[in-house]
């Protein structure tokens, strides 16, 4: 599998959103934001699945291995990402300069050497 890039997610997100969906810029700023919290929602909802079949509390609604949770966990991390990106697209944020700005940022404030 090929690597992906800040730069192709965005091209082709946008691509999809506009052509599938709806027009990047039919959405407020608002709406991007609370379609990113909520498969952020759904992530941490995911990560509580894992809990319970931890602990064997799980249902039969719950995933039933390890790996079907943690699956289920990387499908709304991605979902998660995914909508970040069209958030930032409808700004005309870069993700590639914020993303290694902010890292490189933190690590000056921690006084590590490890930046982007």
């Amino acid at each position: 599998m090929k690597s992906l890039t800040f730069h192709e997610l965005r091209r082709k997100n946008v691509k999809r959103c506009n052509a599938v969906f709806h027009p990047l810029r039919s959405w407020t700023t608002s709406e991007w934001a609370c379609a990113m919290a909520g498969e952020c929602g759904e992530t941490c909802n995911a990560v509580k699945k894992l809990r319970r079949l931890q602990d064997a509390t799980n249902t039969d609604k719950d995933p039933q291995t390890r790996q079907d949770a943690i699956r289920q966990i990387a499908d709304e991390i991605a979902d998660t990402i995914i909508y970040a990106d069209l958030l930032a697209a409808s700004l005309r944020i870069d993700l590639d300069r914020a993303i290694t700005s902010k890292f490189n940022a933190v690590s000056r404030r921690m006084n590590t050497a490890i930046v982007l």
